[in-house]
């Protein structure tokens, strides 16, 4: 088979180039290396710092008494009537909750509380699941969302959580998972940001120390 002219140069110089590799520019991207840096300070400083810069709040509680005393100041606070708390049985917290005020559902509330997961310290986010008692649709539809979660919940990286779900679980995996990370924001008219337009426009986290 006969190699036309151009078509040899270009063989030359490819295999010219093959028996001279270049080395790699950025030998440290090839998965060998974490992509993100290691936890320098207390899991529950650093889910505190990311989880406040979104604009949620956070209240560390080191008992289940402090917890109860919080949550119900805030709940007398700021007027609630209408409490959806499904997963009530959850801490002795909710006994502070007054039951003739809990509404029915999350679409009928002026605040719901739930459980959670795993929290994720990088990125200050709340992972859910369906597996949960209203965890589907509970943090979507609350304008208010409290969330109660336990330090042992505390996970550095989004990947520990869902390593963390496929132990729990094994292969009945909830048919949901999701991450709740602050309250609802968009910036999509005029680059202006806007909280609250598709979910909760205010989000509560109560760490209780276990």
């Amino acid at each position: 088979m006969n190699v036309s002219p151009s078509k040899e140069n270009i063989l030359k110089k490819i295999r010219k180039a093959l028996s001279h590799p270049t080395p790699l520019p950025f030998p440290q991207s090839e998965g060998n290396q974490p992509i993100f840096h290691p936890l320098k300070q207390e899991i529950e400083v650093e889910f505190a710092e990311q989880f406040t810069k979104l604009l949620g709040k956070f209240v560390f509680c080191i008992n289940e008494q402090e917890l109860a005393f919080q949550l119900s100041s805030l709940i007398k606070k700021m007027d609630w009537q209408k409490i959806y708390a499904p997963e009530k049985k959850m801490h002795a917290a909710w006994a502070s909750v007054n039951d003739s005020v809990t509404a029915s559902s999350s679409e009928d509330c002026d605040v719901a509380i739930t459980g959670c997961e795993y929290l994720i310290a990088r990125t200050g986010s709340i992972l859910l699941t369906s597996a949960q008692v209203g965890g589907r649709s509970t943090s979507v539809y609350a304008p208010i969302h409290i969330c109660i979660a336990t330090t042992s919940q505390l996970v550095y990286d989004i990947k520990d959580a869902l390593q963390g779900i496929q132990r729990k679980y094994k292969d009945k995996l909830p048919s949901l998972i999701t991450l709740a990370t602050g309250p609802s924001r968009t910036a999509d008219i005029e680059k202006t940001l806007v909280v609250g337009v598709h979910g909760p426009k205010e989000v509560y986290l109560f760490l209780l120390e276990d």
